[in-house]
């Protein structure tokens, strides 16, 4: 609040979200200078809490920042033993021998694990490092310096009423004030977000692009478990109405990893992806596999999907975006932690090498030119053309180009050149009319669930009194434009029940937001075609509480 006053607090490194391209950043610092003074800001309960990814972990991140990981007791322990790919139809599936695949593609020496407990571990090691680490304190505002840099962020605001008043147990927060700020939020973060904004870092650069990834735990039959295994499908239930797939790792404990992508770029308005994964699960091959077993976790996150011609301008006066806050997904490969952990490790050196100088507070285009021109930069500029063929002729002719198209980039040249994603994911949904309604199986309870059975097994908790961080740009837009002309799609796209329009005999429909539901993916802010939803962080602490993520 612009009035608040609030006491401030002195960092050479002011870090926003615990995720691997955060901790990366922080450990790496430290192991540059064991006096600079680095704090990490997370907002969700603990560290791990927000962290959702598939994931099968490429080492190639964490043997660059800490080589000895091994010996230290990494949570990193599920090689990759087998990996399938299968194009499915209704009733049956027909594998893709892996042989014509770019090597590129081949999961040989990665790792199934769990982020969420990677980061955990992480943590450990930037606090032995002596880093201060805050979870339960939301980065609510950018704090700017008197020329127009990023001089810190708002952390900790608690005790907003509904009307967005202080309440009785108001706390105004701290300022935290860094040489140099790093925005390590993920996926469409609130801050990263204006900060793209304000200096126009997306100039000259493509749109993003998003996929919803949604995914389960669960522990099966462990005569059904193969350690190690990696599946990816492709297909149904999707068909022509979306582009995507579903992936299926065997990590150890009897647990399966069960995942699936829906590319945020879908034309109609009717298409539903939470139903999609769920009508996902009773295909013959995937029902074999869960009957007798049991859910034990649900979650979603949008994943940024525009890689190489979408990466903004990644500095700014005083600010760097590190990790998803950029772009760094390898679609083909459906991997980016490795990617984030490089990025927080080249931000650090940037800053190191400034803060030496005696700099501060201006632009660290080193790190830039480091992400560029190394290792992130070869890793997505060779798988670039994959999603914009795949958004322009469909799933069969992207394998075949997409394949062509990696196979020329590892020998140093593309047939294609650059291709361009064109319209946002927003501006991709088309009206209502155009497109025929889809129907979705009602979930059966054993291996289908709706949405809000689900979402308790995200855990998710926010304090209702609390002003909710999901805001409208124009209240009347949902239901004068998006009901009518979109047959109001936020009721389908959000895979945690946010938003119903209510209607009641006699009165006009109305538009409800149950954030209270809300699990951070983030895709109401990039899918609503008149990009009316905007998301903000709710107060320290609240959202999903994933275990094991």
């Amino acid at each position: 609040m612009a009035d608040t006053t609030r006491e401030a607090m002195e960092y050479d490194v002011v870090i926003v979200g615990a995720g691997p391209a955060g901790l990366s950043a922080a450990i790496r610092l430290k192991q540059l200078d064991a006096d600079c003074n680095v704090v990490v800001l997370e907002k969700g309960s603990e560290v791990g809490a927000h962290i959702l990814s598939g994931a099968v972990l490429d080492p190639s991140g964490i043997d660059a920042l800490i080589p000895a990981w091994k010996e230290k007791g990494a949570p990193i322990t599920v090689p990759v033993k087998e990996d399938n790919f299968y194009m499915l139809g209704e009733a049956g599936q027909v594998r893709i021998p892996n042989f014509p695949m770019p090597p590129l593609m081949n999961n040989h020496g990665n790792y199934i694990v769990s982020m969420g407990n990677v980061c955990r571990w992480m943590a450990e090691q930037a606090e032995a490092l002596g880093v201060e680490i805050f979870p339960g304190m939301a980065c609510s505002e950018i704090v700017y310096g008197d020329a127009g840099e990023v001089k810190g962020v708002v952390a900790g605001e608690m005790g907003l009423g509904a009307d967005g008043q202080p309440g009785p147990n108001y706390e105004p927060g701290m300022e935290l004030h860094g040489k140099y700020v790093f925005l390590s939020e993920g996926v469409r973060g609130s801050l990263s977000k204006q900060v793209i904004a304000k200096y126009d870092l997306a100039k000259g650069h493509e749109p993003q692009k998003y996929g919803l990834g949604m995914k389960e735990i669960w522990e099966i039959d462990p005569a059904k478990h193969r350690e190690g295994t990696v599946t990816h499908t492709m297909g149904w239930p999707l068909g022509s109405n979306a582009g995507g797939g579903s992936f299926i790792y065997h990590l150890d404990n009897n647990q399966v990893y069960v995942g699936f992508v829906v590319h945020l770029g879908y034309k109609n308005p009717h298409v539903n992806p939470y139903l999609s994964f769920q009508q996902f699960k009773h295909h013959p091959m995937v029902a074999e596999l869960l009957e007798g077993g049991k859910r034990v976790a649900y979650g979603a996150r949008a994943i940024s999907e525009g890689g190489w011609q979408s990466m903004p301008k990644m500095v700014a006066p005083g600010v760097a975006l590190l990790g998803c806050s950029v772009g760094m997904v390898n679609v083909p490969r459906i991997k980016g932690n490795h990617n984030a952990m490089l990025s927080g490790k080249a931000a650090a050196e940037a800053a190191y090498a400034a803060i030496a100088a005696g700099r501060a507070a201006d632009e660290l285009s080193d790190y830039e030119d480091a992400v560029r021109s190394g290792e992130i930069g070869k890793d997505l500029k060779r798988v670039r053309n994959v999603k914009p063929l795949w958004s322009r002729y469909g799933l069969t002719a992207s394998l075949v180009l997409g394949g062509m198209d990696m196979w020329t980039n590892t020998m140093g040249f593309s047939l294609m050149g650059t291709l361009k994603h064109g319209k946002s994911d927003a501006e991709a949904t088309e009206e209502a009319s155009k497109h025929k309604v889809l129907t979705y199986p009602k979930p059966d309870g054993k291996l289908s669930f709706d949405r809000l059975t689900n979402v308790a097994f995200s855990f998710t908790n926010h304090e209702e009194s609390q002003p909710a961080h999901l805001t409208l740009k124009d209240a009347s837009i949902p239901v004068n434009v998006n009901l009518p002309k979109y047959a109001g799609p936020s009721a389908r796209y959000c895979p945690a029940g946010v938003y119903e329009f209510v209607e009641e005999e006699g009165k006009d429909p109305r538009f409800v937001i149950n954030f209270q539901n809300c699990v951070h993916c983030k895709t109401c802010d990039i899918k609503d075609p008149s990009q009316n939803i905007v998301w903000t962080t709710p107060q320290g602490g609240d959202g999903p509480n994933y275990p094991n993520m």
